[in-house]
């Protein structure tokens, strides 16, 4: 699938955010953001990057586990994600290859479609600490493709919408840098954050349809 002009972009970020609002989620969301091309106001935009903070499922129903085991072979439903969750919505119930239910997999069936392009970030912390402690990361093991593009805008935050911020990227006045001036704004040098900008552009131009990545941090 080929990517979003910028009001479909805009359209899809807002039918994510009203499906957190409205629906029962595999684990609590508590934060939404979009950030890289859609953020910066291109159009059109070939990928759409969307940020979800989620809690870690500390306390939930470990008995609703044996049923999925059985009827899909995945394990900790009532541990990882929420097991009533997984009653309603078993169409989106992922494991991961360990087969334990992936939060960020099932999050990800439940907020998007298909073969749409986008990106689906999903961590713990919220957006701006992830950037920096991906910025650190990134550094210490020399690959910059983990790094975060701290180019953010947070949409929807503890069941608060950004009405503004949704006009905003409607309208393409977020003034944002380029992605190595970011970097540098984070305490990279110039040298490393052009190499670091360009290694990430690389490794997105290679991503095709749907991706996602969970984190914890």
């Amino acid at each position: 699938m080929s990517g979003f002009d910028r009001e479909a972009a805009v359209d899809r970020v807002e039918e994510i955010v009203d499906t957190v609002e409205d629906e029962r989620m595999p684990v609590p969301v508590r934060e939404v953001w979009v950030y890289g091309d859609v953020a910066l106001g291109l159009d059109p935009i070939d990928r759409l990057d969307v940020y979800v903070t989620k809690d870690v499922l500390l306390r939930d129903d470990p008995g609703g586990e044996d049923e999925f085991v059985e009827s899909h072979g995945v394990r900790g439903v009532g541990k990882s994600v929420r097991a009533d969750w997984a009653v309603e919505y078993p169409e989106y119930l992922r494991a991961n290859a360990n087969g334990h239910a992936a939060p960020e997999k099932c999050l990800a069936a439940h907020l998007l479609s298909g073969d749409e392009p986008i990106h689906l970030e999903v961590c713990n912390a919220s957006f701006e600490d992830n950037v920096t402690q991906r910025l650190r990361g990134a550094q210490l093991r020399e690959d910059y493709t983990q790094l975060l593009d701290p180019r953010g805008v947070c949409l929807w935050v503890d069941g608060t919408r950004s009405e503004e911020a949704f006009r905003k990227l409607r309208e393409s006045e977020f003034a944002l840098p380029t992605l190595s001036a970011a970097l540098e704004m984070l305490g990279m040098d110039e040298k490393e954050a052009t190499a670091a900008a360009e290694e990430v552009h690389a490794w997105r131009d290679e991503q095709d349809g749907m991706t996602v990545r969970g984190d914890v941090v």
